[in-house]
């Protein structure tokens, strides 16, 4: 039988709940967090945010936070992982990624698809959207961002 979207559920002992680490945490917490919100209720099939973890946190970086939402349709998945700061914003869902190293990997691995795409000079329309025109220019950018995320935060993670 094959899982629905709600059978796929993130592991919350390796996160913790915004609220609580809101006081203890980066002054820019709360300007991400806003723009996590932003991005992902842009989306039609997001009714609203039920509850808000963090994942990960690296000031003026990176920030990783965990959304279960209120799906406004069936096949939507309700625990999305969101992506915001120096890096493309981006959600990933919690099917193959149930702990935020997993989340971060998975993202940095499709990222690195889109660059090694954008470098060939070919489309990039199917994969993840990434907010730059797909460039050689701007794949080397973000190469060494995926680099550094790669080498210096995931091992961290693990």
């Amino acid at each position: 039988m094959k899982n629905g979207p709600s059978d796929f559920l993130p592991d919350l002992n390796r996160v913790s709940r915004v609220a609580e680490v809101h006081e203890r945490h980066q002054s820019n917490l709360e300007q991400a967090l806003r723009e996590a919100r932003e991005f992902i209720t842009f989306y039609s099939w997001v009714s609203g945010i039920k509850q808000e973890y963090l994942g990960f946190a690296l000031e003026g970086v990176l920030f990783q936070f965990l959304f279960e939402i209120s799906p406004a349709r069936a096949d939507v998945d309700k625990w999305l992982w969101v992506f915001v700061g120096d890096v493309p914003p981006a959600y990933i869902t919690c099917e193959d990624a149930r702990t935020p190293y997993e989340a971060l990997d998975a993202y940095v691995g499709a990222l690195e698809e889109w660059v090694n795409t954008a470098k060939m000079g070919q489309s990039v329309a199917h994969l993840i959207p990434v907010n730059v025109p797909a460039t050689p220019d701007n794949a080397a950018l973000l190469e060494r961002r995926l680099k550094f995320i790669d080498e210096k935060i995931l091992p961290g993670l693990k």
